[in-house]
């Protein structure tokens, strides 16, 4: 183990920005099953920080907004659909979550598959065009089944 991890529930945590931070909590709770952990919200700016958690995962996400952070970053929409990198998302059934988020209106880019490495799943964009994968491949299973071989 490397000292430069601490040891906490999560230590990757992706961080998106939202053109509408609200609208995207209740959609991600809705499509993909994502609930809020916590919401910093400003009363003239709206929602300025949040924290969904999705089993042992989380996702922080905040506004678009002419900042250091922000001037990093450029969403979906501004290059034409394209993204630079995607969350992946270990599910138990890949299938009820593809109907789910199909249903909220997510835009399925790779349709429902059994995958070649093990596992079965999708892709999609989310409300705002950012590009998620979720599946029942999980690598830590198989990291562990190979040790433990």
């Amino acid at each position: 183990m490397t000292t430069l991890s601490k040891h906490t529930r999560a230590n990757l945590i992706p961080c998106l920005l939202y053109r509408d931070p609200e609208a995207a909590i209740e959609w991600l709770a809705r499509a993909f099953g994502f609930e809020a952990q916590q919401v910093v919200r400003d009363p003239q700016q709206g929602v300025v920080h949040a924290q969904l958690v999705f089993g042992s995962g989380m996702l922080m996400l905040g506004p678009v907004r002419d900042s250091d952070y922000g001037r990093q970053m450029v969403q979906p929409g501004d290059v034409g659909g394209r993204s630079t990198q995607s969350t992946y998302v270990v599910v138990n059934s890949a299938d009820a979550l593809y109907t789910q988020a199909k249903a909220a209106g997510a835009d399925i880019v790779i349709e429902l598959k059994n995958e070649d490495y093990g596992g079965r799943g999708f892709s999609c964009r989310d409300l705002e065009g950012h590009l998620w994968t979720f599946g029942t491949y999980d690598p830590w299973a198989t990291a562990t089944a190979a040790e433990d071989a």
